[in-house]
């Protein structure tokens, strides 16, 4: 649980970025989302879907940062406002 709990702690994005993203969150969907952005059967738990979720990110990070061809907006805006909703089940179910 610290583990991601520190690796969400240490993400630092641009504001509007993140900002997209939080604004995203209100029409998230668990069941519908997460099978569309991970491709696979849907984590049991929000800190599974976490685990799947920051490297996907991570890479779709580094893509922006050095201005990679196949970096797609709409897909780290996406995975973000996965992030965000997940990261905010996590620390429900951890207090």
């Amino acid at each position: 649980m610290c583990n991601i709990a520190s690796e969400l702690a240490a993400l630092r994005r641009p504001g509007l970025l993140v900002e997209a993203a939080a604004h995203g969150t209100a029409r998230y969907e668990r069941r519908r989302d997460l099978r569309r952005m991970l491709r696979v059967a849907i984590p049991a738990s929000p800190k599974a879907a976490l685990e799947k979720l920051l490297p996907i990110e991570a890479a779709l990070e580094n893509r922006r940062k050095t201005a990679d061809k196949n970096y797609s907006l709409a897909r780290h805006v996406d995975i973000l406002v996965a992030l965000l909703a997940e990261a905010q089940a996590f620390r429900r179910s951890a207090a």
